[in-house]
């Protein structure tokens, strides 16, 4: 779905995106993680021909972009640096407007647009999914942040797209609206929809992604699924109200205790558990402990560019410029 070949982008001196090459396959739910800074909103604007690349490939559906771009963007749905809308219109008249502009039929799928009737309808829907069905005619400018977010989210899968190009979507909602959200997207992907989403919410991209990339300083310096990610560390996790017995039956073993809470190392589950039970010692829980995407994201990224530390003692302030 979407394919890049050393992708990169200068500004003048300044490396922005250094040779990327992403894999999007289709039916994935890719995650597009980084620091502020790290060029995830640049990468996201060339493959929707908003920015041309200095160098490197882009393909998107299968068609070079941006030499094709009319063939790929009526099938491809976005939300890209939140969303945009004329703020003296309604947010039905928004998406009028939008859905006008589309080709004679939703892209990318079969069926007649159905004139004003049809677009009432798709309008009807897209509000309706996206949590706004009962909007009424007062203009988008008076929208809270949350509803503008959502009002975009409508505007972006109002044509069915076959790929979803997704920058923070989840910006300015509330736990029961990122819920709504993460729900939507789940529905929409296992309907054949692709979604590239970029975000710093990493529990929502932990529970909804499948396959993640992260973009360090311009540089994809990880892509991979998300279970090989979250591989098992070697370690044990077990819980138990008898944990002093516990600690003590595994003497050795235990690398760290939080009250109940015992991580033990260097033993099989399956001999803990035997080891425990023979001894009478009552076990609340035992699992694998597994690495945490926060984690992964953290061991390979470095802080994002809105980090300002204060110079060095005996160093001028000059001395930490831009490099």
């Amino acid at each position: 779905m979407i394919v890049t070949r050393s992708l990169t982008k200068r500004y003048g001196g300044v490396l922005a995106v250094g040779g990327v090459d992403l894999d999007v396959r289709e039916g994935d739910r890719y995650g597009f993680l980084g620091p502020n800074g790290s060029g995830k909103t640049t990468v996201i604007r060339m493959l929707l021909g908003l920015v041309f690349a200095t160098s490197g490939e882009i393909e998107v559906l299968g068609r070079p972009v941006p030499a094709r771009l009319a063939e790929v963007l009526p099938q491809v749905g976005s939300l890209v640096e939140g969303p945009s809308a004329y703020g003296h219109l309604s947010g039905r008249a928004n998406l009028a407007l939008i859905d006008a502009a589309g080709p004679a039929g939703p892209a990318g799928r079969a069926g007649p647009a159905g004139g004003r009737r049809g677009r009432r309808r798709r309008i009807a829907e897209a509000l309706e999914r996206v949590g706004l069905g009962g909007i009424d005619g007062r203009p988008v400018r008076k929208y809270s942040l949350g509803m503008r977010q959502r009002l975009g989210l409508a505007a972006a899968i109002l044509r069915s797209p076959r790929l979803l190009i997704l920058d923070e979507p989840t910006n300015g909602l509330d736990p029961q609206g990122i819920r709504e959200v993460r729900d939507l997207l789940t529905e929409l992907n296992r309907a054949g929809t692709t979604v590239f989403l970029s975000s710093h919410q990493l529990a929502e991209v932990e529970q909804f992604c499948t396959r993640v990339g992260v973009l360090d300083r311009g540089r994809l310096v990880l892509q991979a699924g998300l279970d090989e990610l979250r591989g098992p560390t070697g370690r044990v996790l077990v819980r138990s109200p008898d944990a002093d017995r516990a600690a003590a039956l595994l003497d050795g073993h235990v690398r760290l205790r939080d009250g109940d809470l015992l991580v033990v190392a260097a033993i099989d589950p399956a001999e803990i558990t035997a080891r425990l039970v023979a001894a009478g010692v009552r076990v609340a829980e035992i699992r694998q402990e597994r690495r945490e995407l926060e984690q992964v994201v953290l061991a390979v990224t470095g802080s994002g560019s809105d980090r300002v530390d204060a110079p060095r003692p005996g160093r001028g302030a000059g001395a930490g410029g831009a490099r």
